[in-house]
């Protein structure tokens, strides 16, 4: 499988929402990729961020991909109106659904493309049954929730086995990392396999943008 070149995915989590929408401008001007969307909703994860609301907002005025990670229960309900408010990618848990492969192919029929994320002590297991309707694999980093936790290292050889398991099943995916990622340590996710990197106070805490998100690369 050919390498792919790394993709930017602030957080919007980290952003300030007196002004989301010229921070997604600003750091859309500064080079990021697509626009990551965590959506909490207090049960799947112990903590309450955003939604359709604010996704039906933002995509009047995002000009790149809008990157959606449920991190809910009972995702069945949802997807169809995250998909109709503008989501362009819909990353559901594989924790938090009892058919995930119903689940992604019905994303994709909507037209969007369907990713699928585990936790730090998920196994990887049901990717062998799942990969042809996946189009990129999500791995947490940290446990999910809140906003600027601490890499677990333990993510790099996730990601390689991720990667091993596309290349089995010639699948070409994305794979993305969320948690904790910072200049100092994103080459090793780099190096096992991630393509798109979720980074949140990484960049939004930093003066210059542009530079952060280089600093990524």
């Amino acid at each position: 499988m050919p390498e792919k070149s790394v993709l930017i995915a602030p957080s919007i989590l980290s952003a300030d929402f007196n002004k989301l929408g010229a921070e997604i401008e600003n750091v859309t001007k500064a080079g990021a990729d697509w626009i990551h969307l965590d959506v909490m909703d207090g049960h799947f994860v112990p903590n309450i961020s955003f939604g359709l609301p604010v996704l039906n907002s933002i995509s009047k005025i995002t000009k790149i991909p809008i990157d959606c990670h449920l991190m809910i229960t009972n995702p069945e309900q949802f997807v169809d109106k995250f998909a109709a408010s503008g989501a362009d990618i819909i990353t559901v848990h594989a924790e938090a659904s009892f058919h995930l492969e119903r689940l992604l192919s019905h994303i994709r029929s909507l037209g969007k493309k369907a990713g699928i994320s585990f936790n730090p002590h998920t196994g990887l297991e049901p990717l062998e049954y799942i990969m042809h309707a996946v189009d990129l694999v999500l791995i947490m980093s940290v446990n999910p929730g809140f906003g600027g936790q601490k890499f677990i290292e333990s993510a790099a050889e996730k990601i390689r086995r991720v990667k091993r398991i596309a290349s089995d099943h010639k699948r070409d995916i994305h794979i993305q990392v969320d948690g904790g990622i910072t200049a100092e340590n994103k080459d090793i996710v780099i190096e096992a396999g991630a393509d798109v990197l979720v980074a949140g106070s990484s960049v939004f805490s930093k003066p210059d943008y542009k530079s952060a998100i280089s600093a990524l690369r």
